[in-house]
């Protein structure tokens, strides 16, 4: 069922009374519609994550050799930088400040993981996100809200999502931790499970199924078989889980993926279960 990411710990220490706290206002460089060199608005003033934030940060998302990790606002490019330097990861930094894209650029040469990071100046909303396989943020509630659907809609199903700071709107996080006094969350980019299922059984027997979800939260209904149900529903990227739950049979712990309109797995017995998605279809 989900990977094994980290389980949620708290740090607890003398910055524990900044928990939650927004860092823009706590730092002493804060300047409400702030503008770079260029005279162009800031959204949000610059204030740089901690080392020890940033390792978490990778480590919470498992950050590998294998994965590409987009920082929108990366300001001096150290999220980026960093997950080259101790994974082999690549990078795309993008901010608007072009003095922050040159600062970046140069640490990312000094660090000598030039040819595995790139910085751009770039608007946050016109970058695509689609690529990536971890996206970092540290940014204020109300991009982090703007940015929701644009994550959900652009990145792949397993993709993982980090904010240093503060939540993505109404989306609940997989996971919470808190570094040094700071909060950061963890989100598994959720597949699309909602809708109408015809779920074949293990023994061939047929269940319909509606699915109703928000974010990676799961509800079902089996409005043709009284009687039926589905229980604790599950969904960490393309992965779900569930029991079914049937009158005179033992109850069916089904594991499976969701790939577009189809979803198959096994049971806790290793017999393969499918599901065809009615409605509506991708």
């Amino acid at each position: 069922m989900p990977q094994n990411y980290p389980s949620r710990r708290a740090l607890l220490g003398a910055g524990l009374a900044l928990i939650g706290a927004p860092a823009f206002a706590q730092s002493p460089k804060f300047r409400p519609g702030g503008k770079t060199g260029e005279g162009i608005e800031l959204d949000a003033p610059y204030v740089p994550t901690p080392p020890d934030v940033v390792a978490a940060m990778l480590a919470l998302a498992q950050v590998s050799k294998d994965d590409f990790v987009i920082d929108l606002g990366c300001g001096d490019g150290r999220i980026p930088i960093a997950a080259a330097k101790t994974s082999g990861a690549r990078g795309h930094g993008v901010d608007i400040d072009p003095a922050r894209i040159a600062e970046a650029q140069a640490l990312a040469k000094a660090a000598g993981v030039e040819h595995l990071v790139r910085f751009e100046v770039k608007d946050i909303f016109a970058t695509p996100l689609g690529g990536a396989s971890v996206l970092t943020l540290y940014l204020f509630p109300h991009l982090n809200d703007r940015l929701a659907p644009i994550i959900l809609e652009q990145m792949q199903p397993g993709a993982r999502v980090v904010s240093h700071g503060f939540p993505i709107g109404k989306w609940r996080p997989d996971r919470e931790d808190i570094v040094s006094g700071r909060r950061i969350f963890f989100w598994v980019v959720p597949a699309r499970a909602e809708g109408r299922w015809r779920i074949i059984t293990p023994g061939g027997r047929a269940h319909v199924a509606d699915f109703t979800q928000r974010f990676q939260l799961l509800r079902a209904d089996l409005p043709e078989t009284p009687g039926v149900r589905i229980r604790n529903p599950r969904l960490s990227g393309r992965q779900i889980a569930f029991t079914l739950e049937a009158p005179g049979t033992p109850a069916m712990e089904l594991t499976g993926e969701v790939k577009g309109a189809a979803m198959a797995g096994k049971a806790a017995d290793g017999q393969a279960w499918f599901a065809q998605r009615l409605w509506p279809q991708p």
